[in-house]
């Protein structure tokens, strides 16, 4: 459907231009060769992020680990981006930016990540190791002042193994051990577009197809053989759509300076999602099974989510921003399982989760495209980020999230591209609550953006 719907833009935009039919087909051909190469690079991307980017143990609750939608520049100011409004990369955090995506351009990004997590409580640590492909997105001025972007991004990651044991009694003759597993996340793929209707302002909107599948169980096992073993298995799948929408107003201040103000808002619905818990009692002695499943009709909501941000640009060399984010998911319930009073029970908990909020501070430095040495040329980023938890764990705040990450952006320079860009950034994340694991994340990011000259006429001698 997305691949109909950029070839369809493709004919409107040649039927428009004053080329000739020798030209038109030249250009088509090349368009059609890069169009299909970035469709094949996503099939490659929805393949692998079937995977999961996480170890972490609070990725057991709720639906796991919030992804960081943010594509590879985004990433080395620390996810800034809600009032950025430049033409040469995507930035699908605030979809307005797409209408100032330029004419002849073509923009492809993709990027991965590996990460090293030490998790420390009560003094015991580990680590973990993970590696992921993180997203791919594309972006194309389709008409005047309307640019389209489309691409995958994640949307959570669950993925965690980990396990306890103890005696359960003084005598320290039997013990027990809980085994804790889980796999699976959202994933998302979009279709945007922003539109600039009157000068300096800009609106736009991404359009998304939401789907994944987690699976989480929990296994409570005895020493003892005539003790009864108890498993709980956890499932949801979800098919279904999410939609954002976003305005920037860029204000000049100057022959040198503007500044650009940007929100979004993504409106909280029901994932029509059915949330599945098993209970499964097993005696080894008497090989006797008893199996109880409950179902929660409709258990899972997605909250309202807004966003605004700031960004002053001084020459296009400086570029300092601020974003504030707010997902309101302490208005939405989750599925819970409990035993009240003897008596086992499955049913939505309204005080599962938290509202979250993200304050992040950042900015870029570039001297000039226009330099000839290298270091002029390179982009420079940095940002600092505080996130308020989203989950309640036992009755407690959930952890809280302080995060900061330096990159570079290396231009990518041969005989007929000088506007590609290589994206790396380095990312440290410090994950604590009271009385909970300490997590210490340090995350190499790497992006590579595609930015290619295309609908340029062919001159024919």
């Amino acid at each position: 459907m997305i691949f109909t719907l950029v070839v369809s833009v493709f004919f409107n935009t040649f039927a428009s231009c004053n080329c000739s039919k020798g030209s038109i087909l030249i250009e088509y051909s090349i368009i059609m060769k890069k169009i299909s190469l970035t469709i094949l690079m996503m099939v490659a991307v929805l393949t692998v992020n079937a995977q999961s980017g996480t170890n972490s143990p609070y990725s057991q609750y709720g639906l796991g680990i919030l992804s960081e939608q943010a594509s590879g520049f985004n990433r080395g100011m620390n996810g800034l981006g809600l009032g950025f409004h430049e033409g040469n990369q995507v930035n699908f955090l605030n979809p307005a930016s797409y209408s100032s995506i330029d004419s002849l351009t073509f923009i492809f990004d993709m990027g991965l990540s590996g990460q090293i997590t030490n998790f420390n409580e009560n003094g015991v640590r580990k680590n973990a190791k993970n590696a992921d492909f993180e997203y791919a997105v594309a972006g194309f001025r389709a008409f005047k002042h309307v640019g389209v972007s489309f691409g995958i991004l994640p949307f959570t990651n669950v993925g965690y193994s980990f396990s306890n044991s103890d005696f359960i009694d003084k005598s320290n003759t039997v013990y027990y051990t809980n085994t804790y597993t889980g796999s699976g996340g959202l994933h998302q793929v979009y279709l945007g577009a922003g539109w600039e209707p009157v000068k300096n302002l800009s609106v736009g909107a991404n359009v998304s197809y939401l789907w994944g599948k987690y699976n989480k169980s929990i296994a409570n096992t005895y020493s003892d053989s005539y003790v009864n073993t108890l498993y709980k298995y956890y499932n949801l799948s979800v098919n279904n759509y999410k939609v954002d929408a976003g305005i920037q107003y860029t204000l000049p201040l100057g022959k040198k300076d503007r500044v650009t103000i940007g929100a979004t808002f993504s409106p909280g619905h029901s994932l029509k999602a059915d949330p599945e818990c098993q209970v499964v009692s097993y005696n080894s002695t008497t090989s006797v099974t008893d199996t109880t499943s409950y179902v929660v009709k409709d258990g899972v909501k997605l909250p309202n989510m807004f966003g605004g941000g700031l960004m002053w640009n001084h020459n296009n060399q400086l570029k300092i921003g601020v974003d504030y984010t707010l997902q309101q998911w302490g208005s939405v319930g989750f599925p819970d399982y409990q035993v009240k009073n003897n008596v086992p029970d499955y049913s939505l908990n309204t005080n599962y989760f938290k509202d979250r909020q993200k304050f992040t501070l950042g900015g870029e430095y570039c001297k000039g495209a226009m330099y000839r040495k290298l270091l002029s040329r390179i982009r420079y980023r940095a940002g600092v980020s505080y996130t308020t938890p989203y989950q309640s764990i036992n009755g407690s705040d959930g952890p809280k999230e302080i995060s900061a990450s330096l990159g570079f952006g290396i231009p990518i320079m041969n005989g007929y591209n000088n506007r590609s860009l290589l994206n790396i950034s380095g990312q440290w994340v410090h994950t604590s609550g009271k009385g909970m694991i300490t997590e210490n994340t340090f995350r190499i990011n790497i992006g590579m953006t595609f930015n290619e000259r295309w609908f340029a006429k062919w001159k024919v001698e």
